[in-house]
């Protein structure tokens, strides 16, 4: 949202974001009611309840002035604003991210909610934006002609050109340390991997979430990694970027991702991704076809899978530049052009030229 927001910030929009005012993570710390970053407005209310389904009234008193409302998330804003669209009139679009099934809890449920509720709210939507290939297929159930993919945007700068210049035996994987994330498998591949070739070390880069840092700091304990496996918890991007300097290749055993960002983040930097072959990463290999799928459920081909990536980048240095041009066909900027597109059909009075358009 805030890379989608300065493209638009560019074309003369006037961008607010209303969120909520705690993070999940951190539930008892209330961050400020109003901000300004990066000249984007910023607006946290207060929500109650579940953070699986956050309840947040007080954002229909943001509304009066915003010629269109772009909804990111399948989650109680979602919800809301369509069963309230008689009280704010407002035109609407929304991004799914993944909607709500990154993980099989609660399937049953998840499954009767998606074809009711989730159903019923799209009515009120212009446009539904799915950004996967996943996504989209899940959303064409329940969605018809409105439904459109835009495959989300990748800041490609901040890590552009990182990863090492010389092959090297280290990887990293970079997210939120969560169970659907599947750290656990990265992990048993590390065992595995430093019985074939000692000499690896992998650096697992992130934030708590349903798994604490504690949490992890046992596993890699147990399996006896302390001196294979580094933890680097709430770091910051130059921080990602020095250890990516250090790195050849990125690696996710992740069983569900809403589109695979990071993962494009990693080949923008020259890593080179293996992934775990989840319908996000099948797609993004089907359009980058140097990127490594490998089933981590198995320690041993997994292991075996970064051996011979790390010969094969031996043998084909130009992978690394490979992966940085690959990635450049994800750039914000062409993204949030097509979001434009969208917002231009639904608001006719949009200019066509950039820093030409309405105020909101």
């Amino acid at each position: 949202m805030a890379n989608l927001g300065q493209q638009l910030l560019k074309r003369g929009l006037r961008v607010r974001v209303v969120t909520c005012d705690r993070l999940f993570r951190e539930p008892k710390k209330t961050l400020p009611h109003f901000d300004v970053i990066g000249g984007i407005e910023v607006v946290r209310i207060p929500w109650s309840g579940s953070s699986r389904y956050p309840i947040a009234p007080q954002v229909f008193r943001h509304l009066a002035d915003a010629d269109l409302v772009h909804v990111h998330a399948i989650d109680f804003f979602y919800d809301a604003l369509a069963l309230g669209w008689l009280l704010h009139r407002k035109p609407m679009v929304v991004t799914t991210h993944g909607g709500f099934f990154h993980t099989q809890k609660y399937r049953q449920i998840k499954d009767i909610w998606f074809k009711t509720m989730t159903r019923a709210s799209a009515s009120a939507y212009r446009s539904v934006i799915t950004c996967s290939q996943s996504d989209h297929a899940l959303f064409s159930q329940i969605v018809g002609k409105k439904l459109q993919l835009l495959e989300n945007g990748v800041n490609v700068d901040k890590f552009t050109d990182l990863a090492s210049t010389e092959p090297r035996q280290r990887l990293m994987t970079i997210g939120r340390f969560s169970v659907n994330k599947r750290l656990n498998l990265l992990l048993d591949m590390m065992v595995s991997l430093k019985r074939k070739a000692p000499g690896w070390k992998l650096d697992v880069v992130g934030q708590p979430s349903d798994q604490s840092a504690e949490d992890l700091r046992r596993e890699i304990a147990a399996r006896g990694l302390n001196d294979t496996v580094v933890l680097h918890v709430g770091i910051d991007n130059p921080a990602i970027g020095a250890l990516m300097r250090e790195a050849s290749f990125f690696a996710s055993a992740s069983e569900y991702e809403g589109f695979g960002l990071v993962a494009v983040e990693a080949m923008s930097a020259g890593l080179v991704p293996i992934l775990h072959p989840n319908e996000a990463f099948r797609s993004l290999a089907t359009r980058h076809p140097d990127i490594r799928l490998v089933d981590f459920t198995t320690s041993e081909a997994a292991a075996d899978a970064v051996i011979s990536a790390h010969a094969a980048l031996i043998a084909k240095p130009e992978l690394r530049s490979t992966m940085i041009a690959d990635a450049q066909s994800h750039s914000w900027q062409r993204m949030a052009a097509r979001y434009y597109d969208v917002y231009r059909r639904i608001l006719p009075d949009l200019a066509d030229v950039d820093g030409a358009g309405p105020t909101r």
